[in-house]
């Protein structure tokens, strides 16, 4: 569709419903400046919420019914119709959708990659023994168990500036934190070093955005298609078929990451107990036209190295 058929089939008004942390409205923001290039004469407004899951900060997410909660409230306020589109980091969102939402549209990745911040060590492997390291993710954890058993890691909770505050005044010896959010805020030099997915494997949809719309609006599909990725597209659903598969949230250690190379659909994926003591590891290859198909390749591939036993261990419950 050209520019012009689209800007007479745009909306007079557009609603774009987004958490109030900084990150999620640059998200919400960097959307709507996009939107209002393509649809000039349509007035696109940002409405931000306090969600539960951004309310409940003195415990894991694990506990309190996972990252769900971040999009819980925006969906209703898609479902009362006084927003038209929720802009979510995708790692946020439920492997299944309630009944009658979609995402209508994925945009380019940014990158997937886990990154290390600390204001005394330049990596992972210079930190010394007890050192305490905070994130607030179970995958990370159980990969850095593996990897690092010399360290103490610790849950760290709350938005980006608030966990760089913690660090800040010594809680930690380093954080980890999702790369994409510290490129987006414009905190690169807070990085020390990227972690590499063969060293902490990205979370399911780590670094790209989804926008979610009622199901019961093709016409907003229509209207976002110029800003959907494919490639990235792809990557994310076999991602998403594989966690889906094994049941995954993040009350459990599994992270998925795809990547295009030579045209070809390539996904790792891990399953882990937390202590990071028990590990699946599996990658294939497939093709970009059924991503799914790859997703569940893999997840059969890690249920074959004892995935479902190591999720329902009790080190889990």
């Amino acid at each position: 569709m050209n520019q012009v058929s689209q800007a007479q089939t745009a909306p007079a008004k557009l609603v774009i419903v987004s958490r109030e942390s900084a990150l999620a409205m640059w998200q919400a923001e960097f959307i709507r400046d996009q939107l209002r290039a393509l649809y000039q004469q349509t007035e696109i407004s940002i409405s931000g919420m306090t969600t539960q899951g951004d309310q409940l900060l003195d415990v894991t997410l694990s506990k309190i019914g996972g990252k769900g909660l971040f999009v819980k409230e925006l969906e209703t306020a898609l479902q009362d119709g006084w927003a038209d589109i929720a802009v979510h980091s995708l790692k946020d969102v439920p492997m299944h959708l309630p009944p009658g939402f979609m995402i209508a549209c994925i945009s380019k990745r940014e990158d997937a990659r886990d990154a290390f911040i600390s204001n005394l060590y330049a990596n992972l492997e210079e930190l010394p023994p007890g050192s305490i390291v905070g994130t607030s993710s179970l995958r990370r954890e159980s990969q850095l168990r593996a990897c690092f058993p010399h360290l103490k890691i610790e849950s760290l909770r709350g938005n980006v500036q608030t966990r760089l505050r913690k660090l800040d005044e010594g809680r930690y010896s380093a954080i980890i934190l999702a790369a994409a959010g510290l490129k987006r805020l414009g905190l690169n030099d807070r990085i020390r070093a990227f972690i590499s997915p063969e060293s902490s494997l990205p979370a399911v949809g780590q670094g790209a955005l989804a926008i979610e719309c009622l199901s019961s609006r093709p016409d907003l599909e229509v209207l976002l298609r110029p800003l959907h990725d494919a490639d990235t597209a792809a990557c994310v659903k076999a991602e998403r078929a594989l966690s889906r598969a094994l049941a995954g949230n993040c009350q459990v250690p599994l992270g998925g990451f795809a990547e295009i190379i030579d045209s070809k659909l390539r996904l790792r994926g891990f399953v882990g107990s937390p202590d990071g003591k028990r590990m699946a590891h599996a990658e294939l290859y497939g093709t970009t036209d059924d991503p799914e198909a790859l997703g569940n390749a893999v997840a059969q591939a890690l249920r074959m190295q004892g995935a479902e036993e190591i999720l329902a261990s009790q080190d889990l419950k």
